[in-house]
């Protein structure tokens, strides 16, 4: 049967939108959430937010409702978008308007029930750098002259303010952070609130130092300007660094009140960097000891299982001794596996059951630059004195 040219095009234009159809339906049934698996801690959930992006409307390459899509991909919580103030680059094809990133990003990231907070970032020559104002109402107010009526134009908005990549190459000479007069200004007035202790992969030990002594919050972000699939390799386990909230519960409210309280730690890499009180509830909630009860006859063995719950390779290495057991002197607890760890009696004399704390640092659970976080692994020993020949 013969057809004229417009039936012809017709039929292409089904065959084309039957397939359109079934790719976006293929496309949506197989897009999957990657669970980042670290536990809640007692009394609060622990969230993972990225509080340092960008997009098109400063100097990024993305336009914004693709980021709400990234982090939920990613197993994020919360973000933020902080589009620079002063520097937009893409002037001439985006109209500029400081909130309209927000605007845009918002409704898929409700859609996606993450919790999307409105943020820039005031980009000002050393001192005193560059510094994210997070929680905002009116972006554009921080459009000023001098650096001090921007920030005070977000503390105006019971913004929460920290001071980005301080060991910044581009504005610290050879990469050394200087804590400048300005941000004992800052300080002293109550407007610096946090910093930031890893960016994009850099980690600033001296800033982790001030954070702990100056009782700032510390903070961990990717900066992200190119999509995140760009700048890590997501497939082979690589994530963006992320700050871990320690929340009452989801919601702006509660991730801002947390923040204004400290109570944070970061995620970068294979490490977590925060505060003792923490890192040892993460730590011991991500472990479980299976047989924790063994019994050893004479100067015999046994092997303790444990099972590490979480995404995080734990580095052990041993920061002190037992009186009546040898056990290893380095262990890697691996992510969601179970590892045997061997002990055995220093004595074939020893009898009776006695709790024992095996004395571990974690070394890449950092609360202070260098400095694992210490921990026992409990443990109950029934020791059966060997038979006399």
């Amino acid at each position: 049967m013969k057809t004229n040219f417009s039936t012809r095009l017709l039929l292409l234009a089904l065959v084309l939108f039957v397939q359109l159809s079934f790719t976006h339906n293929s496309y949506a049934q197989f897009t999957a959430k990657n669970e980042i698996k670290i536990p809640d801690i007692p009394g609060y959930v622990t969230l993972k937010c990225d509080f340092h992006i960008h997009t098109v409307f400063s100097d990024g390459s993305v336009w914004p409702n693709v980021r709400p899509e990234e982090a939920w991909r990613e197993g994020i919580d919360a973000f933020a978008l902080t589009d620079h103030i002063e520097h937009t680059p893409h002037e001439q094809d985006i109209r500029e308007n400081r909130n309209r990133s927000y605007e845009i990003a918002s409704p898929r990231a409700r859609e996606l029930d993450l919790v999307i907070i409105k943020g820039a970032e005031i980009t000002r020559d050393m001192p005193p750098g560059h510094f994210n104002a997070l929680f905002l109402q009116e972006v554009n107010a921080l459009d000023t002259e001098k650096w001090q009526d921007a920030i005070k134009a977000a503390i105006d908005q019971k913004a929460f303010l920290f001071w980005n990549h301080p060991g910044w190459k581009g504005q610290q000479p050879d990469g050394i952070s200087i804590w400048y007069p300005e941000h004992t200004e800052l300080l002293e007035k109550g407007w610096l609130h946090g910093i930031e202790i890893v960016n994009d992969g850099e980690y600033y030990p001296l800033a982790h130092k001030w954070a702990l002594e100056k009782k700032l919050t510390m903070l961990g972000n990717s900066d992200v300007h190119s999509p995140v699939s760009m700048r890590y390799d997501l497939s082979n386990g690589q994530h963006r660094i992320i700050t871990l909230v320690f929340a009452k519960e989801k919601s702006t409210e509660a991730i801002k009140d947390a923040l204004f309280n400290q109570h944070t730690a970061i995620y970068w890499e294979n490490k977590l960097i925060g505060e003792e009180k923490y890192l040892k509830p993460i730590f011991n909630r991500s472990i479980e000891i299976i047989n924790p009860d063994v019994t050893i006859t004479g100067k015999g063995r046994a092997n303790i299982q444990i099972h590490n719950n979480s995404q995080i390779d734990f580095e052990l290495i041993a920061n002190g001794t037992s009186d009546e057991i040898s056990f290893p002197s380095k262990i890697t607890l691996y992510a969601d596996k179970t590892v045997l760890l061997k002990i055995s009696a220093k004595s074939e004399t020893l009898t009776g059951t006695k709790k024992i704390g095996l004395p571990y640092k974690v070394e890449n659970l950092l609360v202070a630059p260098q400095q694992g976080l210490s921990i026992e692994l409990p443990i109950n020993v029934n020791f059966i004195p060997a038979d006399p020949e």
